[in-house]
C-alpha cells in the first residue's frame, strides 16, 4: 500500500512539475502578446476599459492553473514522503510462548488467537472452537494466569489480545 502511494506521489510530482512549467510558458507568451495587444489598441482609443487585454480573464484562468499544480505538487510530496510502516509493525510480533507448556486445548485456542492478527472477541472463540462458555473461560484464565493473553472488556464481550 505505501509503495504505491510513494509511487502515485512521483507521479503527481512530475504532472505537476510539468503543469506549472507549461503554464509559465504560457504567462510569459500571453504577457507578449497582450503588450503588443494593449499598445495598438491604445494608439487608436483612449478608454481602457475597451481594451480586449483589459477586459480578458485569461490571466486569471493561468492563476488559478498555477494553484492546482502547486496543490498537486505538495500532494505529491506529502505522499512521496509519508514514514513507511517497519516490518515489525506491519507483521505484529507477539510475546515469545514456549506452545511445549500448553495442553492441546490452550494451544488451539492461542493458535486461533494469533491467526486473526493477536486479537480476537470471546464470542468468536466458542464459536470457532465448539466449547461451552465455562471451558473457554477456563482455558482463557490458566492464559492469562501464564501471562499469554490479556482479556479486555468491550461491552457485553470480552476482547482477547495476545501480549
Amino acid at each position: 500500500m505505501k509503495a504505491t502511494l510513494k509511487t502515485f506521489g512521483s507521479i503527481l510530482i512530475g504532472i505537476a512539475v510539468i503543469l506549472l512549467f507549461l503554464l509559465t510558458f504560457m504567462k510569459i507568451d500571453n504577457d507578449r502578446k497582450s503588450i503588443v495587444l494593449c499598445e495598438k489598441y491604445h494608439e487608436t482609443e483612449e478608454n481602457m476599459q475597451e481594451c480586449p487585454v483589459h477586459k480578458s480573464s485569461f490571466s486569471w484562468m493561468i492563476i488559478v492553473a498555477y494553484g492546482i499544480g502547486i496543490i498537486m505538487l505538495l500532494i505529491g510530496v506529502y505522499l512521496l514522503f509519508i514514514p513507511q510502516q517497519t516490518e515489525k509493525e506491519e507483521s505484529r510480533e507477539f510475546k515469545e510462548v514456549d506452545i511445549s507448556k500448553l495442553d492441546d486445548e490452550e494451544k488451539r485456542v492461542y493458535e486461533i488467537i494469533k491467526n486473526k492478527e493477536g486479537s480476537a472477541f470471546q464470542s468468536d472463540l466458542l464459536k470457532e472452537t465448539g466449547f461451552s462458555k465455562v471451558k473457554i473461560t477456563r482455558i482463557l484464565d490458566k492464559l492469562e494466569l501464564k501471562g499469554v493473553l490479556d482479556r479486555k472488556r468491550r461491552g457485553m464481550t470480552n476482547i482477547i489480545v495476545l501480549k
